[in-house]
């Protein structure tokens, strides 16, 4: 029964392929495929990089304007005592010492 197949067949069954290379097409294929990924990691991190320097400066420029708003708002601000405690000023927490209590009117 085997004998009835034909030769050609047999030789196929016989000597099976385990390793069939590549064709051009699957080279040139590969390799633009390869070309893609790269150039597009490429761009991705030029994009990274372009907004985290924007960022940056962004940064850089809020705190420039801050640092000259706090200049600006500490010398509109009135002298405070060295000692003087906020909480105990609004009547929060008791006064340190009982002769600066606000809640009692100076004479």
């Amino acid at each position: 029964m085997a004998q009835d197949y034909p030769p050609r067949l047999l030789g196929n069954v016989a000597a099976p392929k385990h390793y069939a290379p590549p064709t051009a097409r699957e080279l040139r294929a590969q390799a633009i495929h390869r070309l893609q990924i790269g150039l597009f990691g490429l761009a991705t991190m030029l994009l990274l990089v372009g907004l985290a320097n924007i960022i940056m400066d962004r940064a850089r420029i809020n705190a420039e304007e801050q640092g000259s708003l706090a200049e600006t708002s500490a010398k509109q601000a009135p002298a405070q005592e060295a000692g003087s405690d906020p909480l105990a000023d609004i009547g929060v927490v008791p006064a340190a010492r009982p002769d600066a209590d606000p809640a009692r009117p100076k004479q």
